[in-house]
């Protein structure tokens, strides 16, 4: 019999295979932080099929590099411009990130806890859960709620089994050449728990 923490990864891994679709994160993984669904940022469908294997033993973070957003209205319309740049110019499947954070604080769903992203190569997206800051944080941090936002993200993986107990977070530039997740967010990321270079 399965453990109860490990009943939500069984879940998703059940509809996936029934063909069900992925329900909206907050509904799926309870006492977790709030995360705007796809619906509500108005996303263009997925044509992603490939699940992650859960539990995950990586997270890698990353920066858009692109146009930061500080208000709901200019995330929404962040996330539109992220995901139609991914599918209509690069050909992807949807935006490539599992999960987007705003200097709004909020947590935005891009491909979800159970699908695999295009965020860090061949190598590293089977087997990490990619999260990115909307912005460029070369020069300067991002906001202290979106740092919250993130860590209660992760708290809440952990929490749900989506992540291995040891799991281990990365920057962006640890797992390819790129000046990604920036310089600011980098040394913010190496003082969290879990961190390995």
């Amino acid at each position: 019999m399965a453990q109860p923490a490990l009943r939500p990864v069984l879940l998703l891994a059940a509809l996936l295979a029934l063909g069900e679709g992925i329900p909206e994160p907050e509904n799926m993984l309870p006492g977790c932080p709030d995360i705007v669904p796809r619906s509500e940022w108005r996303a263009l469908p997925s044509r992603c099929l490939q699940p992650l294997s859960l539990p995950l033993e990586y997270v890698v973070v990353s920066h858009t590099a692109g146009q930061p957003c500080f208000s709901p209205q200019e995330c929404e319309q962040q996330m539109r411009n992220i995901q139609n740049y991914h599918m209509q110019t690069l050909g992807w499947c949807d935006i490539a990130y599992n999960f987007l954070i705003g200097e709004d604080g909020q947590i935005y769903e891009g491909r979800g806890w159970s699908i695999k992203g295009d965020h860090s190569g061949p190598t590293w997206n089977p087997i990490s859960l990619g999260i990115s800051f909307m912005g460029n944080f070369m020069n300067r941090e991002p906001a202290p709620r979106a740092l919250r936002a993130a860590q209660n993200l992760l708290r809440c993986g952990q929490m749900h089994s989506v992540f291995l107990p040891q799991y281990m977070i990365k920057g962006h530039r640890d797992v390819q050449r790129t000046a990604s997740p920036g310089d600011k967010l980098y040394s913010k990321l190496q003082d969290w728990p879990h961190y390995q270079e």
